[in-house]
């Protein structure tokens, strides 16, 4: 069984890579990191490994390019994996944003093959 997360260069990405490593290490399972698919794989890896430090070395770490839409990404990695689990990161939202919860994370939430967990900073 795998751990599946998205990558994104913001605070709530960095917490959901984080939270990854350590479901990931804990249940001895590889983690497959999703790019956003901006930017080349190579480019990501350095930017990943410097986040998740020695805990990397501890776990089996891949990392995968990104079409765009991380949603879409995750879903058919999580799928094409058997992923045993999802991680995401949320952020706070004003009392409105409250109401509706980001695009991404519904659908990623409705989707999932597996248990989602959401994080938030």
């Amino acid at each position: 069984m795998t751990i599946v997360v998205g990558h994104l260069a913001t605070p709530e990405g960095q917490e959901a890579l984080s939270t990854a490593v350590t479901e990931a290490r804990e249940r001895k399972a590889p983690l497959v990191v999703v790019t956003s698919g901006k930017r080349p794989v190579d480019e990501c890896r350095a930017e990943i490994d410097e986040l998740v430090g020695g805990l990397a070395a501890e776990v089996d770490v891949r990392v995968e390019q990104g079409t765009g839409d991380l949603a879409e990404d995750l879903i058919r990695t999580a799928t094409s994996t058997g992923a045993e689990l999802i991680v995401i990161g949320l952020r706070k939202r004003s009392p409105v944003g409250k109401l509706i919860l980001g695009a991404g994370a519904q659908r990623i939430l409705v989707e999932a093959p597996c248990p989602v967990l959401a994080v938030k900073v």
